[in-house]
């Protein structure tokens, strides 16, 4: 089969699905992208210039459909030169995202269009509203309803939605989930599993020595920031520091802004560490910035008790491969987390603002070797069950099948 593939940031989502289908070796895959360093043997990136944001006398509301256009306009005349070379797919897979698999349709009539359906913008129900501290003004909803242009423009367009988590299908409206299916993310269970050894080996992670005798805690974000609750994890040190010598913290992520708005100055990081101040001892807690996946891997596989906070919005990978790792995770009582955590049976979940609560969850893990015990397995069991690429691939090739009429 003939396919292909839509991404701004080759891979995107599709890491998986794509790596499935190459080895293979019997299928055609192109990948419209934004130019990057990214290579899958078996790929054939085909690249387009990242097109002009929205222009300045856009009104505000209109400003993501203005910057959608431009783009599905730059990657609709990518399409068209390939279909002047003769390339016709078989199906073509893409994030609705950014708007780039809008024109599309116009470019191969009739040929599915499966397009990632993450999350639908809402004011009072999500993420909006949700931090007291980070309140949105009630002017900023139309620019929020706004974003969900896109959507309703693929809904409007035909084709097909896919989705992760039964959370994300619940924040669009009724009369769109049974336009998209839900085909759960799985996660490399034969990378990302426990590794009893790494527990009894000293380790170094951002040049901070963690000892076999320490307890380390881990925190992972692609960016440090509100919405994953960096700032609450923050404020949570000082009492987790205090409550043991022996604890080590490794807080990974960049200093970039993925969701949400930035600081008044610098980075977040820097925002929550001059709050805090001589509060925190930075010998005990490392920010290594983000980690080469095997470090990644093998930190948690070593970790004492793994944290996972977010915004009622789209759950991280890193929580699904922390689970499988075996991980003890401290998770967030939001809607997203629960979907994957049982409190006191595969994880511990903690109220999302309570700093107190969620030192003393983490502490709890720690010091209960029985309980640590029980929510590794549990974690690593829950994995299996739920979370199988094996499960989650054999998913996506049916969904193929079905759309194409043909056998991925």
């Amino acid at each position: 089969m003939k396919y292909l593939f839509v991404h701004q940031n080759f891979p995107g989502q599709f890491l998986h699905i794509v790596r499935h289908l190459t080895a293979q070796q019997k299928h055609d895959l192109v990948f419209i992208t934004e130019p990057n360093r990214n290579q899958i043997n078996g790929v054939r990136k085909v690249p387009y210039r990242r097109p002009s944001g929205a222009a300045a006398q856009t009104h505000p509301v209109a400003r993501d459909l203005d910057a959608a256009a431009h783009r599905a306009a730059a990657v609709g005349r990518t399409a068209h030169n390939l279909k002047q070379l003769g390339y016709v797919p078989d199906i073509i897979i893409g994030h609705h995202g950014w708007g780039e698999l809008l024109n599309l349709g116009d470019v191969w009539p009739g040929v599915p269009i499966l397009g990632y359906m993450e999350f639908y913008y809402q004011t009072d129900a999500a993420d909006v509203g949700f931090d007291a501290e980070f309140p949105l003004d009630v002017s900023e909803y139309p620019r929020v309803r706004a974003k969900n242009t896109i959507n309703l423009l693929a809904y409007a367009n035909g084709g097909y939605g896919l989705t992760p988590t039964e959370w994300q299908l619940s924040t669009y409206p009724a009369w769109m989930r049974d336009w998209i299916t839900l085909v759960r993310e799985g996660v490399d269970l034969g990378v990302c599993k426990p590794d009893p050894k790494v527990r009894r080996q000293a380790m170094t992670i951002g040049g901070m020595r963690i000892a076999p005798s320490d307890k380390l805690v881990t925190y992972v974000s692609r960016d440090l920031e509100p919405y994953r609750g960096f700032h609450v994890l923050m404020r949570a040190l000082p009492n987790l520091l205090r409550a043991r010598k022996d604890i080590r913290v490794a807080i990974v992520g960049g200093d970039g802004v993925s969701y949400g708005g930035p600081p008044p100055k610098g980075s977040w990081k820097d925002t929550m560490l001059a709050e805090l101040g001589a509060e925190i001892d930075l010998k005990r807690v490392v920010f290594p910035g983000r980690l080469d996946y095997a470090v990644y891997v093998r930190m948690l596989q070593r970790s004492d008790a793994h944290v996972y906070l977010t915004y009622p919005f789209v759950a991280s990978w890193s929580l699904r491969e922390a689970l499988a790792t075996g991980c003890a995770v401290i998770g967030s009582d939001t809607d997203p987390v629960r979907e994957f955590i049982t409190h006191e049976k595969n994880g511990l979940l903690a109220d999302f603002f309570d700093t107190a609560g969620l030192a003393a969850k983490v502490v709890s893990v720690i010091e209960n070797a029985a309980l640590a015990r029980s929510l590794r397995a549990e974690a690593r069991r829950y994995a299996e069950r739920h979370l199988s690429m094996t499960n989650y691939l054999a998913e996506y090739d049916e969904l193929i099948r079905r759309l194409t009429g043909k056998p991925a």
